[in-house]
């Protein structure tokens, strides 16, 4: 169903925030009342009470989803409903600030919930500042009742927006390929769900007549995904616009051993193509088809990534003897090597920021899912273990999936985590999940 939306903003903000959730950032300025989340040594999550939204019904609670997306946000943290000091009859009245105080809270979510009709849903919120008592956000949305999911990812991401001043990114999809059956006969389908695990829909695989799906893609301006497919013929790059499922298929590259990556602008696809014993880097101009080589070696070189400004790829080689990162020009040239720890670095993945980019680095038999800046410079492994393996950023940059194997009898499963490694979660799937790939915010 397309989703239509009406939003009233009922509190104008004074200001907006531009901090950063990184080490080392001055506090914020307490005449103010702005909250920066610090994330450094002393790193300390925002509490914030969810308070349950007047007139809501059902199972699948907006103030529950709010509640549920800032417990994984690692940057805030709901404080528990057992301890509230009062119940909010009104939400568009002042809470009880110095009740609210009492037990930590620093900031106040009241909220209601109206259906003008059998077929709509209007969610209002306001957002309370315990440390002023003040009012800081409010905002409300009208929409078909089957979105109400969306509304509440929307609420949790204005909340967010506010209290860090960076942007909120639980209004994405991830596309990742949905693994069942046996595990020498898995069945591997494409499959998009909200960043919660919830709304899990299969969308490729059989359903679209393909017999294997891997390493899907998605595109960083719009609600697209690259994928490749496996069938009877050679493997093939298909285009899957998520909001009409038009199907297209860009070409048949037998070889290819790498899925593509969008650009920034959603108009080329970069990616690895097998040729004899060695696999080069090609773009491809979705407009025309036309396709451009760049780099030329005996090497294997694989899963480009570019950067935000579309400038610049980086992609594993093992030009120099073993699996390594490279840097180089979006249009070609010469590679610069940027990974020089210990073991092999693949599958990069750039930050949206622009600041980081994200790898899986083998060492012995160890998984690790790290950082590092695109010189090369403050690398930090955030998980570490056996088997984790292709990181995705969210539309924010602060936060990355991956994918674990344990090994055994069993499969994959995706897990979340944040730049700096302060906590980890398991993404829900109702079967085996592998190479998670993040998309845009929605709205």
């Amino acid at each position: 169903m397309p989703f239509s939306l009406s939003v009233l903003r009922f509190s104008a903000l004074a200001a907006f925030l531009f901090a950063a959730l990184a080490a080392g950032y001055a506090p914020a300025n307490a005449d103010t009342g702005d909250v920066y989340v610090q994330a450094g040594a002393n790193f300390k999550p925002v509490t914030v009470a969810v308070t349950p939204f007047v007139g809501e019904e059902g199972s699948d609670k907006i103030d529950s989803i709010v509640s549920n997306d800032f417990a994984r946000s690692i940057f805030l943290l709901p404080v528990n409903p057992t301890s509230f000091p009062e119940t909010i009859a009104n939400p568009d009245v002042r809470p009880n600030i110095d009740a609210w105080k009492t037990i930590d809270a620093q900031f106040v979510l009241t909220g209601r919930v109206l259906r003008p009709d059998s077929g709509h849903v209007t969610a209002q919120f306001r957002l309370w500042d315990a440390s002023s008592g003040e009012q800081v956000a409010g905002e409300q949305y009208t929409t078909e009742a089957a979105n109400a999911r969306r509304v509440a990812h929307m609420i949790a991401d204005s909340v967010f927006s506010r209290v860090t001043g960076e942007k909120g990114f639980f209004d994405s999809r991830v596309v990742f390929v949905d693994e069942t059956g046996p595990k020498d006969k898995r069945r591997k389908r494409l499959a998009v769900m909200d960043i919660d695990g919830a709304n899990v829909k299969t969308i490729g695989g059989a359903a679209g007549g393909e017999e294997l799906v891997v390493t899907p893609r998605f595109s960083p301006s719009a609600q697209q995904v690259a994928y490749m497919s496996f069938g009877s013929a050679d493997p093939k790059v298909t285009l899957l616009n998520l909001e009409t499922g038009q199907r297209e298929a860009v070409g048949n590259f037998p070889g290819m051993t790498f899925a593509p990556r969008f650009s920034p602008d959603g108009q080329q696809i970069v990616m690895s193509l097998s040729e004899g014993g060695s696999s080069n880097l090609y773009t491809m101009d979705l407009r025309t088809r036309a396709t451009t080589r760049l780099t030329d070696t005996s090497a294997i070189d694989t899963s480009p990534t570019f950067s935000p400004d579309g400038s610049q790829i980086a992609f594993e080689s093992d030009r120099g003897g073993s699996q390594q990162i490279y840097v180089m020009s979006s249009t070609g040239g010469p590679a610069k090597r940027i990974s020089f720890g210990e073991g092999k670095y693949s599958t990069p993945v750039w930050s949206p920021r622009g600041d980081l980019i994200a790898f899986t680095r083998i060492k012995g038999g160890s998984f690790g899912i790290g950082v590092m800046k695109p010189d090369g410079s403050g690398e930090r492994i955030l998980v570490e273990g056996f088997h984790n393996e292709g990181p995705t950023f969210a539309p924010n940059g602060l936060y990355v999936m991956f994918f674990r194997d344990s090994g055994g009898s069993g499969g994959p499963k995706i897990y979340m985590t944040d730049i700096f490694g302060h906590g980890e979660f398991l993404v829900p799937t109702p079967d085996y999940a592998s190479d998670p790939s993040w998309g845009p915010l929605m709205h």
